[in-house]
């Protein structure tokens, strides 16, 4: 397995590109929690706080897509380094106005261009590794599986961090680093030239009017969002079964196992030469993720709990490392990182309602009744990936040959 990994961090630039996103995505499982922190901190308001984070996810959200946009068009050098800048400064502004105690509107403002200005590394770092294993499917496979490895460890640290500076150190300090830890990788990444994918010819007919496919991108889009939904849904409530049971401090441990789950599989995935293909894989993958929830609202022990998040988890990775490779598949390379970042805006946009949705259903019924949130929420998972196309071949031959 080890020697399937070293092989792709052996590609010129591919390790140094790698860790620089790793360190440029922490803001993405920082800020949100970092925001509510800061805000309740310093007005003892939670829905205030909550209100604040998801003017940065709504509209973090929104833009993903035109940002992925202008990398295709622009190069991503020319793009990253203007929207970490705004990214740095609206965050910076909103730390500001939230202790100094300007009108709420501000916080609300700033934290929403925050969140437009958020680079998308991640979509990033995959453009750069399907440039530079091109033609080496097998290879480009395992970076992905690397790359959603990589999200499993900020999802796993980054809330970790954010936390312990937050309360051990000072509000502002979670929300600091998240902005300094954002725009150290951003730039590091940008500055990294030579492997970076080159802008699309803004004149060429072929590219500037190559259509999305979406026949397979709608119904993955489903996916993702109905995926994103339960994300959000299940964090909420077994925060909820945690504090439930008496053990509220064995939440986070709970949801790190979870991702624990996720990031093992995802190390397997990556070292496996797979016979069939994405769309096969985010079929399957879909269905785990709705089984893996059935069980949870039955569940009475935290020790089971964690157990089942642990093989539940197993799902995750491998679903959406089958959905990358599939928009990498169907989507035209001058209009790559405009898909991938679809497929991040569908996983962001469902996360707050799904959160909304279970918080409402733990006030009025317990936590194990919230857990058929997520399960329905699987349960569209499943049905939308059957709709995929069997054999997602929409690319043009002129894209063809560009390969």
């Amino acid at each position: 397995m080890l020697s399937t990994y070293r092989r792709i961090l052996s590609v010129p630039g591919g390790l140094r590109f790698s860790a620089a996103g790793m360190v440029g995505r922490l803001p993405i499982s920082m800020m949100g929690l970092g925001i509510v922190l800061l805000v309740q901190a310093a007005t003892g308001s939670y829905g205030l706080a909550g209100s604040v984070a998801a003017a940065y996810v709504v509209a973090n959200a929104v833009f993903a897509v035109v940002q992925g946009r202008l990398l295709d068009r622009l190069g991503q050098a020319r793009v990253l380094v203007p929207v970490v800048l705004v990214f740095a400064a609206a965050a910076i502004a909103l730390v500001v106005s939230v202790q100094a105690g300007w009108p709420r509107w501000t916080s609300w403002l700033l934290a929403a261009v925050a969140g437009a200005g958020l680079p998308t590394a991640g979509t990033c770092v995959r453009a750069r590794w399907s440039y530079a294993l091109r033609g080496r499917p097998r290879d480009l496979q395992t970076a992905f599986a690397l790359e959603a490895v990589v999200d499993e460890s900020v999802f796993i640290l980054g809330p970790i961090l954010v936390t312990v500076l937050a309360t051990a150190v000072h509000p502002v300090a979670g929300l600091a680093t998240a902005v300094g830890t954002g725009l150290l990788g951003t730039l590091a990444l940008a500055v990294q030239r030579g492997t970076e994918p080159p802008p699309a010819p803004p004149r060429d007919p072929a590219v500037a009017h190559q259509p999305l496919p979406w026949r397979t991108l709608v119904p993955l889009l489903v996916v993702q969002l109905a995926l994103g939904t339960l994300f959000g849904a299940a964090e909420v409530v077994t925060v909820a079964f945690a504090d439930e049971q008496g053990s509220q401090a064995y939440a986070g441990p709970l949801l790190a196992v979870w991702a624990l789950g996720s990031l093992l599989a995802g190390l397997v995935t990556g070292a496996i030469t797979w016979r069939r293909g994405p769309d096969v894989r985010v079929r399957v993958g879909a269905v785990g993720m709705f089984v893996a929830m059935a069980p949870l609202a039955f569940i009475g022990s935290v020790p089971l709990m964690g157990l089942a998040l642990l093989v539940g988890g197993c799902a995750i990775a491998p679903t959406l490392i089958a959905s990358t490779s599939l928009t990498e598949q169907v989507v035209s390379p001058g209009r790559l990182t405009e898909g991938m970042a679809l497929l991040h805006t569908g996983i962001v946009a469902g996360v707050a309602p799904g959160a909304t949705a279970a918080g409402f259903v733990v006030d009025h019924a317990g936590a194990s009744a919230a857990y058929l949130v997520p399960l329905g929420a699987g349960a569209v998972a499943a049905v939308a990936a059957q709709l995929l196309p069997r054999r997602a071949q929409e690319r043009s031959p002129v894209t063809a040959l560009d390969q």
